[in-house]
Parts: structure tokens; sequence; C-alpha cells
């Protein structure tokens, strides 16, 4: 990840709104959940959601996807993996007392196959 992403990405997780519908997002799962759903979560009004989802877009933490009438959101898993790495990789400046995030979050969809 470049520097330029991880500060997209820091920069539209610096609110609070956006901080707690992109964790709402992550306990969601791949699955993700529809737009309507996720502002009743958050108790925000919907244009506020709107723009919040935006700036999480633009910054490549959320995927949406039309679904008929219903759009589904989702975190983007890889940018949030890609943006943990980023912020750990030179952890302990190469002490060896810690290591690098090595394990990513990759969630499974309902119904997957282990």
């Amino acid at each position: 990840m470049e520097m330029s992403s991880s500060l997209a990405c820091l920069a539209a997780l610096g609110h609070e709104s956006r901080l707690r519908a992109f964790r709402r997002l992550v306990e969601a799962g791949p699955d993700g959940l529809p737009v309507g759903e996720l502002r009743e979560s958050l108790d925000l009004p919907p244009a506020t959601l709107t723009a919040h989802l935006n700036v999480l877009r633009s910054a490549g933490l959320v995927i949406d996807q039309r679904e008929g009438r219903v759009i589904r959101v989702r975190a983007n898993y890889e940018q949030m993996n890609d943006l943990l790495a980023y912020l750990t990789e030179n952890c302990c400046a190469g002490s060896g007392a810690c290591a690098p995030v090595s394990s990513t979050c990759k969630p499974r969809k309902k119904g997957a196959s282990k």
C-alpha cells in the first residue's frame, strides 16, 4: 500500500460515524448489509450516511452492489488488511520483539465450506 492510499483510509476512518459504519460492516462479515439496515443500526439520516459511505468508498474501504431495489454495502477486507500490514510493517524497528501483521481477515460467506 502506498502512503497516499493509507492516508486516504485513515482520513476516512477519522470520523466517528464513518468509523462506526466501517466497524459495523466488518462485524457483518462478507455478506455486508443493505444500506437501510446499516442506516438503522447507526441511527443516521439517509443523506448523512450516503455522504459517509461516499468517503469510505473513495478510500476503497467499502464496496457496494445493487441487488434489485436494495444496495448492499460490504467492508473491503483486502483494503483493510493492506492498511494493517502497512501500519505494522516496521513494527519494533526490526528488533524481533514483534512481527508485522501476518494473518489477514478473510471471512467466509454464509454456507461456504471451510
